[in-house]
């Protein structure tokens, strides 16, 4: 029996995550974790990436990309198959005699959208999103048409026998996309980049799929059973965020409801105090931005 823990969107940079990183290190140790997996977005460049990859490697680690590493990279190979021994993308790893962990990016292609079209998308993309910081050949659409007919031949080497638990970074199922109403309604267009249809629809073709983790979204949810599978997503997100951050606001009244877009600019004014009260209770956040799996 073994223990794996895949966290998603550290975002270890723009969580100023220091010391903190040595707690979480502590804590896995302290929960006999034998499997350390990144589930993308770990940081917004490789190299700080790689660093807090190596700094875990006292247990065993493996990640593969998100969107945000994503935009570091300049050569094309490098996104789906980049030379290192713990890149995990399209391979798999043996965790036990019955149980192996497959790793995925991921892609879009605007299906969570009803009736997008491409061109717009593309455009919107291009206006606002963080990803049109990345540099990849093809549309969207064709990228992830790649991805899912490459994660379906890589699904076939692998024996019926085996239990696959699969890592990936972006939303592989409609269950998982908020719908907003009213004057939220806008966000909605988002959606189109969080994830594909295609890729939740090879995975219900193998039965041996039996756990998906994912993240990308940055909201949790509570564990469910799609199909044959069970899906996790509890991205560990952004600081500003954060449900200790909520606490740490309305604890200390610095303002009467908790709004994360507003919660930067408030705590600019607190940086010393919000630090320490972070080193308090970063391990509580990991507990619920985290997922654990027995094998």
């Amino acid at each position: 029996m073994g223990k794996l823990a895949v966290i998603s969107d550290l975002h270890a940079d723009i969580n100023h995550l220091n010391e903190e990183l040595y707690f979480i290190r502590d804590y896995l140790e302290s929960l006999n974790v034998t499997h350390l997996h990144f589930a993308g977005d770990v940081a917004n460049k490789v190299d700080k990436t790689l660093e807090v990859v190596f700094f875990f490697d006292q247990i065993d680690t493996t990640f593969h990309w998100g969107n945000h590493e994503m935009a570091d990279i300049d050569k094309q190979t490098n996104f789906e198959d980049f030379n290192d021994p713990h890149f995990l993308n399209f391979q798999s790893k043996k965790l036990s005699d019955s149980t192996v962990l497959l790793g995925v990016n991921g892609w879009y292609d605007y299906s969570f959208v009803p009736r997008a079209e491409e061109k717009e998308y593309r455009r919107k993309k291009n206006l606002y999103w963080y990803d049109r910081f990345i540099d990849r050949i093809g549309s969207d659409p064709q990228i992830t048409e790649y991805i899912c007919r490459r994660l379906k031949e890589t699904l076939q080497t692998i024996p019926d026998t085996k239990k696959v638990i699969l890592s990936t970074h972006f939303v592989p199922k409609e269950d998982f996309i908020i719908q907003h109403s009213e004057k939220y309604e806008r966000w909605n267009q988002l959606n189109a980049f969080l994830g594909s249809k295609k890729f939740g629809a090879v995975l219900d073709e193998f039965t041996n799929v039996e756990q998906v983790v994912f993240g990308h979204t940055h909201h949790r949810f509570t564990k469910q059973m799609l199909q044959q599978t069970v899906y996790h997503c509890r991205p560990f997100g952004y600081y500003y965020e954060w449900y200790l951050t909520r606490s740490f606001i309305l604890k200390n009244h610095l303002a009467d409801t908790f709004n994360p877009l507003k919660a930067r600019t408030l705590l600019k004014h607190y940086t010393n105090a919000f630090a320490e009260y972070k080193k308090r209770y970063i391990l509580n956040e990991l507990q619920e931005g985290m997922v654990l799996l027995d094998y």
